[in-house]
């Protein structure tokens, strides 16, 4: 079964979809899931559809929500910041502790890109709460990725200087999004969460290294287990890539919440 849900965050109404198993004989596992820059609950290729229907037929629930100013959710995009989905994603996960069916020591996070940098500080900052941990791609470098295309786009910068925003492919980023990313720690918020993680990624990815997965593995040590499709882009854009990603992903999220 899957239905639209909606919660209320710091005024925005954030608009999801609810998978929950077709039987439920007791309290279920469930699994957050956060989309990437720009992105939306649906994913590339609709990967997070595929996977929470995956994860139902398996008997773990999910929820994936549109952060504000993306999708359908409230907000403007211009307004976005990281801080403020990762305040969202606090949100997203207290609302998956509040149904009556969910095991509340069985929850599991999952983010892809900036989702997967927001879901490694919601693990560092809720430890208590979270099972397990899964990052695809995750952007943990945030900071740098905006600083190179600084250097890159020089009229962009210079737009955003005059006009209070930035053209990211026809949404408009905010200084508030480059203000905020300067004070944030990814990593250093990261890494106090102290369970299982898998982290997966592509070995092509041109817009987040994978280097940046291994600082992760830096960080987490033993408890991760790292995932790297040789051949594959930023967000698994092949049938065999995004298969060997929600294959790997389910066998993961089953055995930690299961």
């Amino acid at each position: 079964m899957q239905k639209a849900v909606e919660i209320v965050n710091r005024g925005l109404t954030l608009r999801g979809v609810l998978h929950v198993p077709e039987d439920i004989a007791a309290n279920i596992p469930i699994v957050c899931i956060f989309h990437g820059f720009t992105g939306d609950r649906i994913g590339p290729h609709f990967i997070f559809v595929k996977l929470s229907r995956i994860l139902a037929e398996r008997g773990i629930a999910s929820v994936r929500f549109d952060f504000g100013g993306s999708g359908e959710s409230d907000g403007d995009f211009v307004d976005m910041t990281v801080s403020k989905e990762l305040d969202e994603a606090k949100a997203i996960l207290d609302y998956a502790k509040s149904l009556d069916f969910v095991d509340k020591n069985k929850i599991g996070i999952l983010g892809l890109s900036l989702g997967g940098a927001v879901a490694s500080m919601l693990a560092g900052d809720r430890k208590e709460d979270i099972q397990s941990l899964c990052l695809w791609a995750p952007a943990g470098n945030i900071r740098e990725i905006v600083k190179n295309r600084e250097k890159n786009e020089k009229e962009g910068l210079k737009k955003l200087n005059e006009k209070g925003y930035w053209d990211a492919g026809g949404l408009m980023l905010g200084m508030g999004f480059l203000n905020d990313i300067g004070n944030l720690d990814v990593f250093g918020r990261a890494s106090s969460y102290d369970k299982n993680i898998l982290l997966i990624h592509g070995g092509n990815d041109e817009t987040v290294s994978y280097n940046v997965s291994k600082k992760y593995m830096d960080i987490y040590g033993e408890r991760a287990a790292f995932h790297i499709l040789n051949e594959a882009d930023h967000t698994f854009n092949s049938v065999n890539w995004e298969n060997e990603v929600i294959d790997s992903t389910a066998v993961f999220l089953e055995k930690e919440l299961k």
